[in-house]
C-alpha cells in the first residue's frame, strides 16, 4: 500500500513549537503580526499610528487620531482572558497537531491550570472553529448522509428517539475519487422544514448531491441541486459501497475520536462545537504547521464568547 503523504507529513514537533513560541514576547509578536499584518489599525477609526504603554501585564495601543484604546486580544474570543499567551498558544498546538481530540482534563494536566480554566479555553477554541466553518459551503459532488451523536440515557429511550442523541447531517466533498473537506452540521431533525437551512448554509450552487432514499434529503432537488439517490443495502455492506464508503469512513473516525477522549458530555448544548473541532481540522489537514497560524487567524476573528454565552 503506498503511503499517505497527508497522514506521513512531518507537522510541527514540540521542539520546532517551542523555539517559536516559548515565551510571551515570541507568542505577543506572533499574535500582532496574525492581527495587523500590515501594521497597527485601529479598530475604531482605522487609522495607522498609535503610541502604546503597558496596563498591568497587558500593551495597550493608543490610536494617535481618535485616542481609542485597545489591546491585541480586545473584541476577539481571547477578550479579557487572564491567561498568559503562552497557555493559549500550548492550547492550540495541542487542539490542532493531534491526530485525535484531547479532552479539557488533558488540557488542564498539560497546562497546569484548574479543570473549569481548560474547559473555557477548549470551549473558546472549538467556538472560533465553529464560527469559522459555519459560512463554507461545500460544492461539486456532495455526498450526504443522516447521523446522530450521542447514547441513551439509563431509563431512557433506546435507539433514534434517546434523548440523549443529537441529529446531524454528515456531508463529504469529494474529489478525484478522495474526501477533500466535509461538514458535521446539527439540525433539529431530517424533515424538509429542518433540512431546508442546512441545505441553503451547507451546499454551494450547482453541486451534485448524492444521499440514501431518506424522504427528507428530497429538500435538495426542491432547492434546485441535482440529486442522486442511492439505495445502500442494508448491514455492514451498506457502508461499503462506493456512493458512502468515504463518508462512512469520517462518521467512523468521528465516533473513534469522540468514544476514546472524553467520558461524557452535554450533546444537546454542546454537540456543534465538538462536531466542529473535527470538521476544522480535517478541512485544514494537507499543511499541519500552517494550523496554528490559521487558527489564530480565526480567533482574532470570531465574535467574543465570555463564558455565560458559552453555557447558554
Amino acid at each position: 500500500m503506498p503511503i499517505n503523504g497527508i497522514q506521513m507529513q512531518k507537522g510541527l514537533s514540540l521542539p520546532e513549537f517551542i523555539q517559536l513560541y516559548g515565551t510571551e514576547q515570541q507568542c505577543e509578536a506572533a499574535l500582532q503580526k496574525a492581527r495587523w499584518p500590515q501594521g497597527f489599525r485601529c479598530p475604531k477609526c482605522h487609522g495607522q499610528n498609535a503610541s502604546t504603554f503597558i496596563r498591568g501585564k497587558t500593551r495597550i495601543w493608543d490610536c494617535c487620531h481618535c485616542s481609542h484604546q485597545t489591546s491585541l486580544t480586545a473584541g476577539t474570543m481571547m477578550h479579557q482572558s487572564q491567561l498568559p499567551l503562552t497557555k493559549w498558544f500550548l492550547a492550540i498546538y495541542l487542539v490542532t497537531q493531534l491526530k485525535t481530540d484531547i479532552a479539557a482534563l488533558s488540557l488542564r494536566r498539560q497546562l497546569g491550570m484548574t479543570w473549569k480554566a481548560a474547559w473555557l479555553l477548549k470551549h473558546k477554541l472549538m467556538e472560533a472553529m465553529r464560527q469559522r466553518e459555519s459560512d463554507r459551503p461545500l460544492s461539486g459532488d456532495v455526498r450526504i448522509d443522516d447521523a446522530y451523536l450521542g447514547g441513551e440515557r439509563n431509563g431512557g429511550k433506546r435507539g433514534r428517539g434517546s434523548e440523549n442523541k443529537v441529529a446531524f447531517v454528515a456531508a463529504v466533498e469529494m474529489r478525484d475519487g478522495h474526501p477533500h473537506r466535509l461538514r458535521f452540521d446539527p439540525v433539529q431533525g431530517f424533515s424538509f422544514e429542518a433540512l431546508k437551512p442546512w441545505a441553503e448554509r451547507a451546499l454551494a450552487p450547482g453541486s451534485t448531491v448524492t444521499s440514501d432514499g431518506l424522504i427528507g434529503f428530497e429538500v435538495v432537488r426542491q432547492l434546485g441541486f441535482k440529486h442522486r439517490v442511492v439505495q445502500a443495502p442494508k448491514g455492514k455492506a451498506g457502508t461499503e459501497i462506493d456512493a458512502f464508503k468515504w463518508l462512512n469512513v469520517m462518521l467512523g473516525n468521528l465516533k473513534t475520536a469522540q468514544s476514546g477522549t472524553y467520558h461524557a458530555f452535554k450533546y444537546s448544548k454542546y454537540a456543534g462545537r465538538y462536531l466542529a473541532e473535527m470538521q476544522y481540522r480535517f478541512n485544514r489537514r494537507f499543511d499541519l504547521c500552517a494550523l496554528i497560524p490559521r487558527m489564530l487567524h480565526a480567533l482574532l476573528i470570531a465574535k467574543p464568547c465570555p463564558r455565560g454565552r458559552l453555557t447558554e
